[in-house]
């Protein structure tokens, strides 16, 4: 596929790959108006998740989309500089290994890494539920685990990692994730009493003048957002799944030099 689609010096498509710890998905995008240009992909998450699994699977999307451009990639962890500082629902080896490095060695294409929750609050700030909001924003993905994504004025505050706060002396994502609902087959009703409690503790420390809810469970957002009492506006994500795969591509996007940007379009 053309890898490279520019409009006024900046490169506009982009493929954009959401790394998670059950599925690992891809579409090009078109960085400008936040839309897929082509049909996502998704494949499984191996098991376990090690760097050299993860980076096998993800040259399979590449090769799928027969792509030679700027890949941008979600990872569920803390990443700073392209190296994972954590590590959440994969393979602990992650830990110190540069994501980046990684998955270019495994690509042959220049990738940028963030984490995944960042990502995914890109996505909604610019095309989404978020657009347009000042303030401090708070985006929250429930899903496999819960991530977080802090803004302040559109700025973007990374690694937050506010799923693993401890309540109760549990790891908040070990009782309030998605996945946590799935398993112990809780009701709508149930569930939303723990989201409740972890988001009224979210606004204790940080005090959001508005709440995005997305991960997988945003699509079924009137199951659970009417049942919670909280001080801050609370909306569901628009962007939904294709948030993380958006968010990575627009990561990409802003960490190309303009002048990179620029040459490539002469």
């Amino acid at each position: 596929m053309n890898a490279i689609f520019i409009n006024d010096g900046f490169i506009m498509n982009i493929l954009g790959i959401d790394i998670g710890g059950t599925g690992i998905k891809g579409a090009v995008v078109d960085t400008h108006t936040g839309a897929l240009c082509t049909e996502r992909m998704r494949l499984l998450t191996p098991v376990p998740a090690t760097p050299e699994a993860v980076a096998g699977t993800v040259a399979q999307l590449v090769a799928h989309f027969n792509w030679q451009g700027p890949i941008g990639c979600g990872f569920p962890a803390a990443v700073r500089d392209g190296v994972a500082l954590t590590a959440a629902n994969i393979s602990k080896r992650w830990i110190g290994c540069n994501v980046r490095d990684v998955l270019q060695q495994a690509t042959g294409c220049a990738v940028t890494a963030v984490n995944d929750a960042d990502a995914a609050g890109y996505a909604e700030m610019d095309f989404g539920a978020g657009k347009d909001r000042t303030g401090t924003v708070l985006v929250c993905t429930l899903g496999t685990g819960i991530g977080t994504a802090l803004f302040s004025h559109g700025q973007l505050v990374p690694n937050t990692e506010f799923g693993h706060i401890e309540i109760g002396g549990k790891e908040a994502e070990q009782w309030a994730s998605g996945l946590v609902r799935e398993k112990r087959a809780l009701s709508w009703k149930r569930w939303a009493k723990r989201v409740n409690v972890y988001l009224t503790h979210m606004e204790a420390y940080i005090w959001p003048d508005l709440i995005i809810v997305g991960g997988g469970v945003s699509k079924k957002h009137d199951k659970f957002l009417p049942l919670l009492e909280l001080k801050s506006e609370i909306v569901p994500a628009q962007m939904r799944n294709e948030a993380g795969i958006i968010g990575a591509a627009l990561a990409a996007m802003h960490a190309l030099p303009k002048v990179k940007r620029q040459h490539l379009a002469s």
